[in-house]
């Protein structure tokens, strides 16, 4: 019998009886009925179809929810929802000890939101220093406010409070952005902000926009005590952001 180019349905020879005619009609129609239903699968409003991995064959996927994306997932698609803000909370770690260290930071995100909140101490006058992969290479610049009165500072090895400032109080709060973290072939922007009471009275509060002189990926995060005092209580909170 012969067959069709593209789908190989079987149709009637020149040379085969007119009787045979309606066979013939049949078995080709049975094979068009066939081919399009697996052409087309769907079933629902909405649906949508996609080349499987069987020739002439196509997969139904089903209509998504409202507010999903369609993205890809395995190699076909597929409906997503979209975290709120694409912020997702990584790790939250408590404060112990002189120094408190984040390790193995997912590095499968755009750009890092780090908090530092909540910092306790057994002892006033305290002082905190902060650094990205163990290390120093820091460069920023940005205003410190004490007390009403404003000033600058430039950080060049790690970002840090002013030396035997902090008190006890547990409304001592800080955060760090940095962008394109992951990135290897580049230095990372960061900005450093935040607040804290001081053992004397009154605030201090700091904005310092500068960068991490580092083409490696920010893998880890340290936080530790320049003077030896001992972590009463807080946390480190980091966010990975898409």
């Amino acid at each position: 019998m012969a067959t069709t180019t593209n789908y190989g349905w079987t149709t009637p020879n020149d040379t085969d009886l007119v009787k045979d005619g309606a066979a013939a009609i049949r078995t080709l129609g049975s094979s068009i009925d066939t081919t399009t239903k697996a052409l087309n699968p769907s079933t629902t409003l909405g649906d949508i179809e996609y080349r499987s991995s069987t020739a002439n064959t196509n997969t139904r996927l089903g209509i998504g929810s409202n507010g999903q994306y369609l993205s890809v997932s395995g190699g076909v698609p597929a409906w997503v929802t979209l975290q709120a803000g694409g912020m997702t909370l990584l790790s939250t770690t408590s404060l112990s000890g002189t120094t408190t260290t984040v390790s193995s930071i997912d590095g499968t995100y755009n750009d890092l939101l780090i908090l530092v909140r909540g910092t306790t101490f057994a002892t006033d006058q305290a002082s905190i220093e902060f650094r990205f992969n163990g290390a120093g290479a820091i460069n920023s610049i940005g205003a410190v406010n004490v007390n009403g009165t404003d000033s600058l500072r430039l950080y060049n090895n790690f970002f840090k409070t002013d030396n035997n400032m902090l008190n006890t109080s547990a409304n001592n709060v800080f955060a760090f952005e940095v962008d394109s973290y992951a990135n290897t072939s580049r230095y990372k922007s960061v900005k450093f902000y935040g607040g804290m009471q001081l053992a004397a009275g009154g605030t201090f509060s700091i904005n310092q926009m500068g960068m991490l002189q580092t083409n490696s990926a920010v893998t880890s995060f340290e936080v530790t005590t320049s003077n030896g005092y001992t972590f009463n209580g807080g946390q480190i909170l980091i966010y990975g952001v898409k």
